[in-house]
């Protein structure tokens, strides 16, 4: 079986790829003439020059396919304009290039994101049936893009997964925290009340191809979680613990983040790059709570995770000291 996956060289699309191959598809990787594509080193994959902004260039790249798996996109981008146009426009450019040039797919699966749902209210997990309320462009744009594959559920088959907070090997931020905690270095992310659902990518990964072959899916929104809601302290704690280390002594208080975060962003405008953080990531895990019911794909799919919180940090952990060996 053939599936295309965009985004293949960012976080998640990456551990997708390699799965999709260990599971015997022939996989195919779309790829902008000026992608970095380490994360697809080593992987027997094809890759396909295009863009999904560039409407012209996706025809060919979808012809003959049995999947997509649309995940490409922009997290932090420097204005409104250009979230709507990568994730609202280029999600519709690809709907439109499969209706017209593969009316046999068997499944368009679109990665869209808890920030399409919005935050939850504290002490509530929300499940797909909740009035979506994003409070960032990223989340709009990201709802607005789950509105036009749905209105087309009737000529495409789509399924549409938002994973929350994602742990495990390559993951930028997680990485960061890593390095900042092996030097005793507590970044401060969110308050003693904030918490928020996380999967691990191993489990995200699974939940895509489940969703992707099981004709249940179609039409349908699932949230993926590995069941339970922690503080961000949780997290840095179970960082610190795969480390070895007992005491962090070092906080980094919210205002010193906000005033990084700032500085993070300008110095990425120059430079025409992602910023490292950004000053809506900090307030986003301070000021809501971001926990969801994933019910639906459990019940609906047979979807169970193997991996929780402590697991996805411990893998995570163990590829950045191989990473640094080398």
């Amino acid at each position: 079986m053939k599936a295309l996956v965009t985004g293949s060289n960012g976080f998640i699309g990456s551990h997708l790829a390699a799965e999709l191959v260990e599971h015997g598809y022939d996989v195919f990787c779309l790829l902008r003439r000026t992608s970095l594509t380490a994360g697809l080193d080593g992987l027997n994959v094809n890759r396909v020059i295009g863009d999904t902004r560039d409407r012209t260039s996706l025809d060919p790249a979808v012809r003959g396919m049995d999947f997509i798996f649309h995940l490409a996109g922009v997290i932090d981008a420097p204005d409104r304009d250009t979230y709507f146009e990568v994730n609202t426009k280029g999600t519709q450019n690809l709907a439109e290039a499969c209706l017209a040039a593969n009316p046999g797919l068997r499944r368009f699966v679109f990665v869209s994101s808890i920030s399409a749902a919005g935050p939850s209210p504290c002490g509530t997990a929300l499940d797909e049936e909740a009035e979506a309320r994003p409070v960032s462009d990223y989340g709009r744009s990201k709802l607005a893009a789950e509105k036009i594959v749905l209105d087309l559920k009737d000529r495409l088959p789509v399924t549409i997964i938002r994973p929350p907070n994602v742990l495990g090997p390559r993951q930028k931020e997680l990485t960061d925290a890593i390095r900042l905690i092996r030097h005793r270095i507590r970044p401060l992310i969110g308050t003693a009340d904030t918490r928020t659902s996380v999967s691990s990518v191993a489990d995200v990964v699974r939940a895509l191809i489940l969703a992707a072959e099981n004709p249940r899916s179609v039409g349908r929104i699932y949230f993926v979680t590995d069941g339970r809601s922690y503080t961000w302290r949780e997290i840095t704690n179970g960082v610190a613990e795969a480390l070895g280390i007992g005491h962090i002594y070092l906080p980094i208080p919210y205002a010193v983040q906000y005033a990084a975060a700032a500085g993070a962003e300008a110095v990425a405008r120059l430079r025409s790059k992602k910023p490292s953080i950004t000053r809506i990531e900090v307030e986003a895990a301070r000021k809501y709570c971001w926990v969801y019911d994933d019910t639906r794909i459990r019940e609906e799919l047979g979807f169970e995770p193997v991996m929780d919180m402590k697991a996805a940090v411990r893998s995570a952990v163990a590829w950045d000291r191989e990473h640094r060996k080398r």
